[in-house]
This record gives C-alpha cells, structure tokens and sequence, in this order.
C-alpha cells in the first residue's frame, strides 16, 4: 500500500516543505508524514466534496460513534458519546485548559522535554509552569517521581501529560500512570492527558492504556485529547475531541472555549469518520512501515553514527536524537548545511538534543542518514 517513492508536496501550501523551498533540504522537522492518507478517506472526502455545498458543520451521531468505537476497540476503553468535545485540533485544548482551570497566581506541571505547545499554553494566560525533567538513563526515559512530587505546591493545578510521550518516543507503563493518577489525586491535581500518538505505538512489547481507562473515580478529574490527526497524517483536516467524563469539568471547558475557539470543518469530520470506520488495513501497514524505518534509522544512528545517540521510540515517527558530543551552538543550521531539517531540541526544553520526523518513504529516509553520515564524517 505505501510507495517508497516521494509524493511531491512543493506549492501545495505545505508548511513542512515551504520552509526550504528552492533548497535541497529534506524536511524532517515538523511532525506531519510525507505519506498518502487512507483510500478509504480520500473516497469520503471526494464523495462529500461532489456533494457540492460546504455549510457550517456539527458532529454526527455517527462520527460521535466511531470515535468511542474505535477506542473500545482499540485500547478497552468503554466511553459514553456524551463525553465527547470535538476540537479543530488539540492545541487549542491545552490553551482552553490552563484558561478554564488555573488562575493568575496558579501553576501548572509537565514533563520535559515536550512538545512546544505544553510550554506555551501556560505563557499564553501568564501562568507558571513547573518544568519536572524526565531521567535520561542512557536513552531511556521515565518520570523521577520523587522530584514530580516535591515539585508540586499547594498552587499546582494542573498536570499536562503527553502519552505516548513526544519527543521521547515513551509508551508510559501501567505502573507509570498509576503512579501518576495517585499523586495527581493526593494533591488534587486535574490531568489533562494529550494521547494524539495513542496509535502509533511501534513497539510490539508496548501497550498504549488511556490514562482515564485506569480508575473510574480518577478519571472525573481527567480530561483526555485524541484526534486521527498524527496516525492517519490528517493534521491540515483540524479534527480532535476531548474526552470529558465530568460532566461540571466538561461544562466548564466548553464555555472557555466558546467565542474563541471555531468549529470543526466538514471535511475533517468526514476524514475522521472514515478514518475510524474503514481504515484498519491501512493503519496496520503503516504501523509496520514506521517501525521499518525507526529501525533502520536507530540502526544508523547507533552503529554509524559514533557523535550521535538516540533511544528506541516505542512510539509516535519522531526519533529523538542526543547531539550532545558535537558541541555546537545551532544545530538546525549544522543539519541544514548537510541537507537535512530537523527541529531543535531547546524547542521541546531539551536542549542537545534534535527531532527528526521518519514518517516518510524509506528512501527519503535513507538519503537523509547518508547526508547526516557524510557530514559527520
């Protein structure tokens, strides 16, 4: 089903090919895969577009139910449709949150390094951000959760949590979240849980356990963020949805939202739709595709690479890899000058470190390690 042959994403309106138009730079910062959507969404969506009229959207009953459908299935998880905010896309959440549940003198909690919206979310309603660093031991990242505990006070309100993590690639065990939800309900702390990577997880040992699925009492406190976005690259479509059991704390983050936040688009729930309904062939090739290439690139990186070091992502297409032994100040331009776009690891408070994105054909992949190699060389 997939081609290791690179769709051409030039003039497409494509911010992640844009930033190096007329380069021969690769591309491989933002996370967006270079990869062709599902034939069963590109049918809806070419049946919804020939319908010919584009009105304002709401969800229907039968996107509401894929979506719980799919997550019973797929992760044991039994939601009731209620639940369910649909969302333009989950970084507007993370906004609508640290607004709806934190006040001026309030702080908020994450782990990093992180994906740049957790830091930015707190910054953007002038809230403090406690920052807990993940222990790297030798690219193998957990939560101390001694230091998770004493860096909270009695002004921590709100926990961000990414799971699977981005960008460390961490699928967080049972343990792990346990852990998490019994501090988190000793110091009366809600969780907000963004689980956009929950399908993508590459390794066959690994499971991904919504965190909310693990107590039911708990799970009042818990507000949960899933879109098809990243699995089934669809991320220009805007189409997410928290999960809210709490019907006071559901409330409460629909009216942050109201006035500022827009709808969902037709096509995105026409996208979403199909994609939960009629695209587990597809996912289940793609999974493989990716573990492919994570594989060939830890492979080079570990045995080719002697300057670089990266862990084994159990999930997402996002490699996170140790640049620390070069010792350079801007390592977006050392990368770009060999070909190669990668995001900087300061971004996500890991500094020493970048991203680079291996959802692409293998061969665009390929090119892109033997420019790194002949670089480092």
């Amino acid at each position: 089903m997939f081609s290791d042959r690179l769709i051409n994403r030039h003039n497409t309106d494509s911010i992640k090919w844009a930033k190096y138009a007329n380069t021969d730079i690769i591309p491989m910062w933002v996370a967006d895969m270079d990869l062709p959507a599902a034939p069963a969404i590109l049918e809806a969506l070419h049946k919804r577009v020939d319908h010919a009229v584009f009105g304002y959207a709401k969800a229907p009953d039968s996107v509401t139910k894929a979506a719980a459908d799919w997550i019973n299935q797929q992760h044991n998880w039994q939601i009731e449709p209620d639940w369910i905010v649909w969302l333009p896309g989950l970084v507007p959440a993370l906004n609508i949150t640290t607004r709806a549940f934190t006040k001026p003198d309030e702080q908020l909690i994450t782990f990093t390094p992180i994906y740049p919206p957790f830091l930015e979310a707190p910054e953007n309603f002038n809230r403090e951000l406690i920052r807990c660093k993940l222990a790297n031991n030798n690219n193998h990242f957990e939560i101390d959760f001694d230091k998770f505990e004493d860096a909270i006070t009695e002004k921590t309100k709100v926990l961000l949590l990414c799971s699977p993590h981005n960008p460390v690639g961490r699928v967080w065990t049972k343990q792990e979240l346990n852990n998490i939800i019994n501090i988190c309900v000793r110091k009366n702390i809600l969780i907000c849980s963004d689980e956009i990577h929950c399908d993508l997880v590459l390794d066959k040992n690994s499971t991904h356990i919504p965190t909310a699925s693990l107590n039911t009492e708990a799970a009042q406190n818990i507000i949960t963020l899933i879109s098809p976005g990243k699995t089934f690259n669809l991320p220009g479509l805007n189409c997410g949805f928290a999960i809210i059991p709490n019907k006071q704390i559901r409330k409460q983050f629909i009216k942050a939202a109201r006035g500022i936040v827009p709808y969902v688009n037709t096509f995105g729930y026409t996208a979403c739709e199909a994609a939960f309904t009629h695209s587990r062939p597809w996912h289940e090739e793609l999974i493989e595709y990716l573990r492919n290439n994570r594989d060939i690139l830890y492979s080079a990186i570990q045995n080719g690479t002697p300057q670089l070091s990266m862990n084994l992502p159990q999930a997402t297409y996002l490699a996170w890899i140790d640049i620390r032994e070069l010792n350079i100040d801007n390592p977006v331009d050392f990368f770009e000058k060999a070909g190669v776009g990668l995001q900087n690891g300061r971004d996500f408070d890991g500094q020493g470190f970048v991203r680079m994105n291996f959802g692409c054909p293998e061969n665009t992949l390929i090119e892109a390690i033997n420019r790194i190699k002949n670089t480092l060389k």
